[in-house]
């Protein structure tokens, strides 16, 4: 789709100067219903299962990693297609609603999807029953290679990241998740107004280039790491995360249980370690 991730408005800028008539770019801000096909070829439903504010771009990416840190699919080759709907209805935005195509052998529980998300369940759950649930349908991803990072390295991460953020070097407002190898190399980086979007859209990105798992890889958060991020983190086998900003008291739990290293406040050559997976070693 060709929708624009950032818009222009008119603003008001004061100043101790005055008043200056100018424009100002806001990131987009706008709902993606993701609608699932499931069935045999003979009896296929429909089934609406989320609706997320997003950041427009790379919406399939997004749905795909969705899809995988929610533990409904284990694979790219579940899925058999990922479309926007194009149904004739002026009633509906079809920009914003995206169909998947799970594979007809693919066993679903329709019923319990919605009560079972992550990103929305743990609201009025104690943080030991959020892991539990993590645990139920997190893939465990062995790491055979110890990885040694030295703390140059991970200072260097965040530039890294600064440099390719074009959206919020436009608008100021967005969150990015950027994914390295453990050369300093940066792979990919995603950007949206959900800090949870971008990570799923990084995740749905390095599914369709099979590099899940993530056992060697390093993670950079541009801001707070939450338990939702561990969450996602721990499905695709990551073992390092790090984060600009500040860990929760959830998300270090999360990380302790699911062997991840994580790291804070990684800026200003400075950060600290929370929990160390036994597979990574900083020097």
């Amino acid at each position: 789709m060709s929708k624009t991730p950032v818009i222009a408005v008119p603003v008001h800028k004061i100043a101790t100067v005055g008043v200056t008539k100018t424009t100002d770019l806001l990131a987009v801000e706008e709902p993606l219903e993701i609608r699932l096909g499931y069935g045999t070829a003979q009896a296929r439903k429909q089934k609406s299962i989320s609706v997320t504010m997003r950041t427009p771009g790379n919406d399939f990416e997004l749905a795909l990693g969705f899809l995988f840190t929610e533990g409904i699919i284990d694979q790219d080759a579940d899925i058999t297609q990922i479309r926007y709907c194009t149904e004739l209805n002026t009633k509906e935005n079809f920009e914003n609603i995206v169909r998947v195509e799970l594979h007809e052998n693919l066993q679903v529980d329709i019923d319990k999807l919605s009560h079972n998300f992550y990103t929305t369940s743990s609201c009025g759950v104690c943080g030991k029953a959020s892991i539990e649930s993590v645990k139920t349908h997190c893939r465990l991803f062995p790491n055979n290679n110890p990885v040694q990072i030295s703390a140059t390295f991970l200072h260097a991460l965040p530039e890294k990241l600064r440099t390719q953020q074009t959206l919020f070097e436009h608008t100021g407002g967005i969150h990015a998740c950027a994914l390295f190898d453990t050369l300093g190399n940066l792979l990919l980086m995603r950007e949206d107004v959900g800090r949870h979007n971008a990570f799923d859209k990084l995740i749905g990105a390095a599914i369709g280039m099979e590099l899940v798992p993530l056992t060697q890889h390093i993670v950079l958060l541009s801001g707070r790491a939450s338990f939702e991020l561990l969450q996602k983190a721990a499905m695709a086998g990551v073992r390092v995360v790090c984060a600009i900003g500040a860990p929760s008291s959830l998300a270090v739990q999360t990380a302790k249980e699911f062997d991840i290293t994580l790291i804070g406040f990684l800026r200003n050559n400075r950060f600290n370690v929370y929990t160390t997976s036994k597979t990574i070693s900083i020097t």
